[in-house]
């Protein structure tokens, strides 16, 4: 394990007014976004969406780093030049996907899930990085309602995550790890709030179990809010406080930086609630955003399979957006650019 490296690497993904674009859609999961603009889901369209997104000009400015999906990586753009040396070229970091999603966990409660992953993981690691990667990113998820989250689903997916880590560590590459809290439910901020401290608390000590250097991660955690279904909803501020309240207690001033998930938060909730929580100002780490859909959703739309302008104009101001919310320099003022 090279600490310095992946110290300096954790640290180049949360730089200043920079996040993650999450591009590691599963196959079948970019089926039903490219469904909802009418677009076959083809390899060839696959290729060409990301080209899309990648060819941004200036996403650089405020991406440090991207999360793609295996066939990606190993994917070239549409002037031949292999995506991970494409985002290289501008000084944008590789990463790979390396979870194989999450499947029902014996014993259980209703809905919960256990993610896979782990068997020959340390091989493919040797691979993805021979082809670029340089950090990785594997996703927990932790139901609630119906009597869960148990402790068995609590310890299994943080146990995993360390073990995952390691790995990783062990490869040289940097972990992303990502303990998810669903925000389906009808669950209030209250209940989110004590699930994700009970969760971090058990990540965070299997991570010190199993020898991972904090220096040399990035943690991707759930912001704190109701549930979708809840009939009380917060606002920004009190999301952001919460938000930073389990962080202080919990995650240890070690860790490099946090890149948020979004969660189902619509675009401009998931940019007004990282903006909240920089303005705080004061923090041990770097906090940015690691977003999927809430980078992606509007580039898609315009993008529809044929207008790439149009899909890059939309990527690139949502990128800009969060960019300054990293800086706690967003308002909503700015959306109107858009």
């Amino acid at each position: 394990m090279n600490e310095k490296v992946l110290n300096e690497t954790a640290r180049a993904m949360v730089a200043a007014g920079k996040g993650l674009l999450a591009a590691d859609e599963s196959t079948g999961t970019i089926e039903k976004r490219f469904k909802s603009i009418n677009v076959e889901n083809t390899e060839a369209n696959r290729q060409a969406y990301r080209d899309m997104l990648f060819t941004t000009p200036g996403f650089e400015q405020h991406t440090s780093g991207v999360i793609l999906f295996e066939e990606t990586l190993f994917q070239k753009g549409l002037d031949g030049t292999p995506f991970p040396k494409l985002l290289e070229s501008k000084g944008v970091i590789p990463g790979i996907k390396v979870d194989k999603g999450a499947k029902p966990l014996v014993g259980g409660a209703k809905d919960e899930t256990i993610t896979e992953g782990l068997d020959g993981l340390r091989e493919r690691l040797v691979k993805y990085r021979e082809a670029g990667a340089r950090f990785a990113k594997w996703r927990a998820v932790i139901a609630i309602g119906d009597g869960a989250p148990t402790y068995n689903a609590i310890q299994t997916n943080a146990h995993a995550l360390a073990r995952y880590a390691a790995l990783c560590q062990e490869a040289g590459i940097v972990p992303i790890v990502e303990p998810e809290v669903l925000m389906d439910g009808d669950n209030t901020l209250e209940t989110c709030e004590q699930v994700t401290s009970w969760m971090l608390q058990e990540t965070f000590s299997q991570l010190y179990f199993q020898k991972v250097l904090l220096e040399g991660i990035v943690l991707k955690p759930n912001m704190i809010v109701p549930g979708k279904k809840c009939p009380t909803q917060a606002d920004h501020k009190t999301v952001a406080a919460a938000t930073l309240r389990v962080l202080k207690r919990h995650v240890p001033a070690a860790v490099p930086g946090i890149a948020f998930l979004s969660g189902g938060q619509s675009d401009v909730d998931a940019t007004a609630h990282l903006d909240e929580m920089n303005k705080a100002g004061n923090l041990p780490w770097k906090l940015t955003f690691s977003y999927g859909r809430a980078l992606q959703a509007a580039a898609l739309k315009a993008w529809a399979g044929k207008n790439v302008d149009a899909g890059k104009k939309a990527h690139l101001h949502r990128a800009k957006m969060n960019g300054l919310a990293a800086l706690g320099q967003w308002n909503a003022g700015l959306e109107k650019a858009a």
